[in-house]
C-alpha cells in the first residue's frame, strides 16, 4: 500500500519565488506606508515592531523608521527631504 503525504509538485508555469523588488521600488514602498502612517497618526514616531499595512501587504514601518534613521548619514539629500517633509526626527 502506498502512503501520500500531502505534498504536491507546483503547477507549470506559476512562479516558485516572488520577484525581487529594488532599492528604489523598496524605499517608495516603505514611504508609502510611512506616508500613510503619518496621515492617520498625525506624526512619524512609528513604534520599532509597527508594522504597516499597504495594499493587503504588511511591511515593518517600524524597522524601516529606525534602521534609517540609524544610516542618516548615508542617505541621499532626496530621501532625507521626503522623511523631513513628515516630521521625520533624526
Amino acid at each position: 500500500m502506498k502512503r501520500q503525504i500531502g505534498v504536491h509538485p507546483q503547477a507549470e508555469g506559476v512562479a516558485v519565488v516572488p520577484a525581487r523588488r529594488s532599492q528604489d521600488e523598496l524605499w517608495e514602498r516603505n514611504m508609502t506606508a510611512a506616508r500613510q502612517f503619518h496621515a492617520r497618526e498625525g506624526h512619524l514616531h512609528v513604534p520599532r515592531q509597527h508594522r504597516e499595512d499597504v495594499d493587503g501587504e504588511l511591511l515593518g514601518l517600524g524597522s524601516f523608521i529606525s534602521n534609517t534613521r540609524r544610516r542618516a548619514a548615508k542617505l541621499p539629500a532626496e530621501r532625507r527631504a521626503d522623511l523631513d517633509a513628515l516630521g521625520m526626527r533624526w
